[in-house]
């Protein structure tokens, strides 16, 4: 099933669920938005997958009514719909994911007072694999940095705008709906810091080198001015019409950009924040500065990238030492 597929069967779907299941959606949906912060690309994965949950609830039990809507929702009924999910060609890593989505609604049902009790702590579900991110060699990062400086050797206001993007990507490691978010004021160039706001609303600050200062400056001075219209307001990064630049040209930067360097893996934005986190750590910075810097909630999430860093010792091991 298309991805587009999917998303029209989860508005019909939520569409047909009964009304006292819809009004706890919709309950749900504000909490995630208002009161967790979430980004709206959030939001929609964790009320997708609810959708399909409660889908399946209506479809098994009597129509839901009122403050009981949820009654029938137990560890029975969330395994049901796991097996459902498994049956239709889910594989590991989506149910992981979905009962992930689970576990967080009924807690909050149950505080909500919508369950009498939370289920969500006993539904099992297969780990998912971990698949380890694509990054650049430190050869290959710079490549793809002179190219972006090449390509703005002339000052083609685009052209300072991509280079400064990936620069500012690069040496920060923020996600892409951060950078897209970043205002000229949250640039302080005298201690070098970028002021981000990140998931969950946390504010954090990240600092940059001295490349990453010259390509912003740049886009500033000689860049930025070419595209300004009234509708800019205070975006550091703006597209070719004037508006703050959307994370799909920010990606289709990062994808042109990396391309021109051979031989290097195809990656967008997210590709050279795994990038600079995992240089940061061959570089001898630790685990807790590494997720200070990207902004992750758990040491878990960054310590993935450990593997990265060892499995290509064990590749380099493998290729150079004569008894390998």
């Amino acid at each position: 099933m298309s991805s587009r597929r999917g998303r029209v069967d989860l508005v019909r779907l939520r569409s047909e669920l009964p009304a006292g299941l819809a009004a706890v959606l919709d309950q749900y949906e504000r909490h995630l938005a208002l009161e967790r912060g979430h980004s709206p690309h959030t939001v929609r994965a964790y009320v997708g997958d609810v959708v399909a949950l409660l889908g399946h609830l209506a479809a098994d039990g009597p129509p839901a009514r009122g403050d009981h809507a949820l009654g029938a929702l137990d560890l029975a009924a969330l395994r049901s719909w796991l097996a459902d999910q498994h049956a239709a060609g889910a594989g590991r890593t989506t149910l992981a994911r979905r009962a992930a989505s689970a576990r967080t609604f009924t807690a909050w049902a149950a505080r909500a007072g919508h369950l009498a009790a939370d289920p969500g702590p006993r539904l099992a579900a297969p780990r998912p694999h971990r698949k380890l991110p694509a990054v650049l060699h430190r050869e290959q990062a710079d490549a793809a940095m002179e190219a972006a400086q090449s390509g703005a050797a002339e000052g083609d206001p685009v052209a300072l705008r991509d280079q400064a993007v990936v620069e500012l990507l690069y040496a920060t490691g923020v996600r892409v709906s951060e950078l897209c978010g970043l205002d000229i004021d949250d640039v302080d160039y005298s201690r070098r810091l970028v002021r981000v706001l990140g998931k969950g609303s946390r504010e954090r600050a990240v600092p940059f080198g001295q490349p990453a200062e010259r390509a912003v400056r740049r886009w500033l001075s000689e860049g930025r001015p070419a595209l300004v219209t009234a509708g800019s307001l205070a975006a550091l990064f703006l597209g070719a019409r004037g508006g703050r630049l959307d994370p799909r040209m920010a990606r289709r930067i990062v994808h042109d950009t990396v391309g021109a360097v051979p031989d290097a893996a195809d990656m967008g934005p997210h590709g050279l924040r795994h990038s600079a986190a995992t240089h940061l750590l061959e570089g001898g910075a630790d685990l807790r500065t590494v997720q200070e810097l990207l902004g992750h909630a758990t040491l878990a999430t960054t310590q993935l990238y450990t593997h990265v860093t060892v499995e290509r010792l064990k590749a380099i091991h493998d290729r150079t030492h004569p008894r390998s």
